[in-house]
């Protein structure tokens, strides 16, 4: 038997072919919008994914100020931070995030760092990823394309 027919061929930071891709955060959930970015981010949905390799596509959120959280998530979901302090435990909600500036972008990061490896893989995966407010954003000759997220599994 030939083994070399059975070579299993890796990716690497060369050879990768990323793309950029546009998503519309209008009324999605934000957990089910999270898991499908981070997929993409990861390369999960490519034929020639790599796990330790960076292979993903670079991820363009628009209209995250219009994402949804089913429930009373609002106000009951609690994320701890920690300053480093005697006593420096801090509590946010979704909402209180939401009102600070840059604060659509500030929770969608968190909750798709979240799903994200927990390494140095995990933090440069998080840096293909581009959050918007409104529905411009400047990456334009990059020349995008749009995708449903709801057609992803």
């Amino acid at each position: 038997m030939d083994t070399l027919s059975y070579k299993t061929s890796y990716v690497n930071k060369e050879t990768a072919k990323k793309e950029w891709v546009v998503v519309d955060a209008t009324d999605q959930v934000l957990g089910r919008l999270a898991t499908r970015v981070a997929k993409i981010l990861r390369g999960k949905y490519k034929p020639c994914f790599t796990p330790h390799v960076d292979c993903g596509d670079n991820v363009i959120i628009i209209n995250a100020e219009k994402v949804r959280l089913t429930g009373k998530k609002w106000n009951e979901r609690v994320y701890y931070t920690y300053t480093g302090y005697p006593g420096g435990q801090r509590e946010h909600t979704p909402a209180s995030i939401m009102a600070k500036p840059n604060g659509a972008d500030r929770l969608m990061r968190r909750v798709v760092k979240g799903m994200l490896p927990k390494n140095r893989l995990g933090a440069q995966l998080l840096g293909n990823l581009h959050v918007y407010a409104g529905s411009e954003h400047p990456h334009a000759a990059q020349s995008p394309k749009t995708i449903d997220i709801n057609t992803l599994k």
